[in-house]
């Protein structure tokens, strides 16, 4: 079960006005759960996403790219799961390309229009006849309040749908934003999440979005890691409908655009934080603050040394306070010039180690205290700068090791 989250009420989840979702049971891979999702936006919706950095990508994201470069004037997405599509050379690319073809035809849009996602075993070629087939029955559904089952259609090893909404005020109209995303394994993004897909029906400029999309993957799916594996899958596609019908923003520095990207940036964090507590085999949630930096990156880099390390995560899935494995971790960090005197370790309200060694007033019991609990703060402060970062990950316990291996099973 994930760590401190519950399933969320459909109820909960916002309609965006401009945007219609449908789904189908393929059987791609598995029988009796749907496996498949349309996404269908009104014309004028404004379009952008950032994808993987592996260079083994996938071949919808391969697709996905050489689309938007034609047009940002996207009218949906596709999305199976079951199979990733990556791996599979130019028959996979082809193979992504008539999906979107069929989509295309049903909606009455132009091929580019659509953008194909896909999800599941890698080096698997799409079962095409199931895909084509499941098509109509997503376009036959599509409405409006469908969030929820759309989160439901997207997961894989997922234990639960993930999904968040907010609701804004922009020159007195009131903005919706309202996001799914899946993702429990093979994380630790370099541009986005496994698969996330936001929504608003704000009225935004093209290259407003283009910002706020980076800004917002930098502050959530780029901040978390479960196992350190970076999927060839990840995409995260953020779209504006424009259906709000507020004066159009049109640059940052004004009070509207803060307030637009601060409620994507909240539904963005929320999503990112379910992938990690519903990461595989998880049971501990762990928030990872790094401070007092040289640089953001320099800060990331201590805070994902620390996440990554196997040796750390099984201790806190023990309840074991090893904690000089946290500080060897951000010894390793690949910092050259980081002075072991000057760092500070807490863990939680704990403080463990100072001037380079263990804290005179650390006890080994208030350690094991913290440890114990579902969520922990690690806290690291490198006095030798001002800039700060913020991860999240889990533990590694016994239970990702069964996932994964029995995960084509």
């Amino acid at each position: 079960m994930p760590v401190r989250y519950a399933t969320p009420d459909p109820k909960s989840l916002l309609p965006v006005p401009g945007v219609t979702l449908g789904i189908a049971e393929a059987h791609i891979k598995k029988p009796g759960r749907a496996d498949m999702l349309v996404m269908a936006f009104e014309a004028g919706t404004k379009v952008t996403g950032v994808f993987t950095q592996n260079r083994y990508c996938a071949a919808p994201v391969t697709v996905c790219r050489s689309y938007l470069d034609y047009t940002r004037d996207v009218r949906a997405l596709v999305v199976n799961t079951g199979c990733a599509n990556a791996g599979t050379g130019e028959r996979g690319v082809g193979d992504a390309r008539a999906t979107t073809q069929a989509v295309s035809a049903a909606l009455g849009c132009k091929v580019q229009q659509v953008l194909p996602f896909s999800t599941g075993v890698i080096m698997e070629h799409l079962p095409m006849d199931r895909i084509l087939a499941g098509i109509p029955a997503c376009v036959a559904n599509l409405a409006a309040d469908r969030w929820f089952d759309a989160a439901r259609a997207i997961m894989t090893t997922d234990t639960v749908p993930k999904a968040a909404s907010r609701q804004i005020e922009i020159y007195g109209k009131r903005v919706t934003i309202t996001g799914i995303c899946k993702g429990a394994g093979m994380i630790q993004p370099n541009m986005a999440t496994m698969l996330g897909f936001i929504a608003t029906d704000a009225v935004v400029a093209q290259d407003v979005l283009d910002d706020m999309v980076r800004e917002a993957a930098m502050l959530s799916f780029n901040a978390i890691t479960v196992d350190g594996d970076t999927s060839t899958n990840d995409s995260f596609v953020l779209a504006a409908t424009g259906k709000a019908g507020h004066p159009k923003i049109v640059g940052e520095g004004t009070q509207e655009y803060g307030a637009l990207q601060l409620a994507i940036n909240e539904v963005a964090i929320e999503l990112a934080q379910a992938i990690v507590r519903d990461g595989e085999g998880a049971t501990k949630f762990i928030t990872i603050k790094i401070d007092q930096g040289k640089s953001r990156d320099e800060c990331l880099k201590v805070a994902k040394a620390i996440a990554h390390s196997p040796l750390v995560k099984t201790a806190f899935f023990a309840s074991d306070p090893n904690l000089g494995r946290i500080l060897a971790a951000v010894g390793n960090a690949g910092i050259a010039d980081l002075d072991p005197a000057r760092i500070y370790l807490r863990l939680g309200d704990v403080l463990v180690a100072e001037h380079g060694g263990r804290a005179a007033s650390y006890r080994e019991e208030d350690g094991q205290r913290i440890m114990k609990d579902e969520e922990i703060l690690v806290h690291v402060c490198l006095d030798r700068g001002v800039e700060s970062a913020t991860v999240w990950t889990c533990d590694l316990s016994y239970d990702y090791v069964k996932i994964n291996a029995d995960y084509r099973s």
